[in-house]
């Protein structure tokens, strides 16, 4: 069994032991792990020497509302994490070079995209991530073309979720058209040419009828949200089927303690209130016509009732199935990694 990463989303986990091994004062050696852990500044300096593409008004063009995130955190985190990143894909077409070798002329593999997977909670920050992500691995010569798609065009319309009745449980694993996400990312990753997605709209909270998203053969896919990480069900016949997270080349897990969470989710909401709830077509524009108490209670019974269950009972089990765990503060800058060893 894969032992997770130290600390739960739920802010009650025990980090890997730190002592040294036999021999040095009776204290016992560190428990084997997965995971290489490095500090934020032991991460920070493995950017080696890689520029930094982005300057300070596209990171702010970037950033997710409520998000904290300027040039030193793009430059400590996302850069060394889009050299390893490119490392990776790389090392992908090296073994694709091995592939074609042994398979012979004949039957020579066309490169497929490098398909990127980023989970977390709602409101962790996983969006900014991925568009940082997005920017940053485009300005690589070796894979100029990098897509982005999140799950929410996969969720069922608002009117199947009634007829379900999952609305209460919007976001939940159970919410998604499953087989069809899995399906779009399987056709990506074999190659087609063009492959379409639904789009979702959180002014409407629904999907935009008749509007697609088309990917025509990337270098490199990201798909973020909240549940990609999630292992295949079994079918009714019992037998195991490929997941979504099978067909990903790596994947980030955006990890914090529920309580910070849940602080960034009330100020976003705040922000929300302000901002995109006053549109007249806004699903949420109710909360702007009652005050700002009877609007928190609301977002708070959301989040205690909805989003925190979502968390630790769906999103938080997967962050063991992660290659990279980014680890934040209260401050939504990035404390601590862990990366899964090969």
């Amino acid at each position: 069994m894969i032992t997770s990463p130290p600390r739960s989303s739920s802010g009650n986990g025990h980090g890997n032991p730190t002592g040294s091994g036999a021999g040095t004062g009776g204290r016992k050696a560190p428990e084997p792990t997965p995971y290489v852990d490095l500090t934020r500044a032991e991460w920070s300096a493995l950017r080696d020497k890689t520029p930094l593409p982005l300057t300070a008004d596209e990171v702010e063009r970037l950033r997710g509302l409520g998000d904290v995130i300027d040039l030193d955190e793009v430059r400590d985190i996302y850069l060394p994490l889009s050299r390893l990143l490119n490392l990776y894909v790389q090392a992908t077409s090296g073994l694709r070079g091995a592939l074609n070798t042994f398979l012979g002329e004949k039957a020579e593999q066309r490169g497929t995209p490098f398909v990127i997977g980023v989970a977390g909670s709602v409101a962790v920050g996983k969006s900014t991530v991925a568009r940082l992500l997005e920017a940053l691995l485009a300005r690589w010569p070796e894979h100029p073309r990098v897509e982005r798609i999140t799950t929410d065009g996969f969720l069922y319309p608002m009117e199947e979720l009634k007829a379900r009745g999952l609305m209460s449980r919007k976001g939940f694993p159970e919410s998604y058209d499953r087989r069809a996400l899995t399906r779009f990312v399987a056709d990506v990753k074999a190659g087609k040419e063009e492959v379409s997605a639904p789009v979702y709209s959180h002014l409407i909270y629904d999907r935009v009828p008749d509007e697609k998203l088309v990917v025509r053969r990337p270098d490199i896919l990201i798909v973020e949200g909240l549940n990609v990480l999630q292992p295949a069900l079994p079918g009714k016949d019992g037998r195991t089927r490929v997941g979504l997270a099978d067909y990903f080349d790596f994947s980030v897990y955006v990890d914090a303690r529920a309580e910070d969470v849940e602080h960034w989710y009330l100020n976003r909401f705040r922000k929300l209130r302000e901002t995109a709830f006053q549109d007249p077509s806004s699903y949420f524009r109710r909360w702007t016509q009652v005050s700002e108490e009877e609007a928190l209670d609301y977002a708070r019974t959301m989040w205690r009732t909805v989003n925190k269950v979502n968390l630790l009972e769906n999103v938080a089990p997967t962050r063991g199935r992660a290659t990279l765990v980014l680890r934040k503060g209260p401050d939504h800058k990035v404390q601590r990694l862990s990366l899964r060893k090969l």
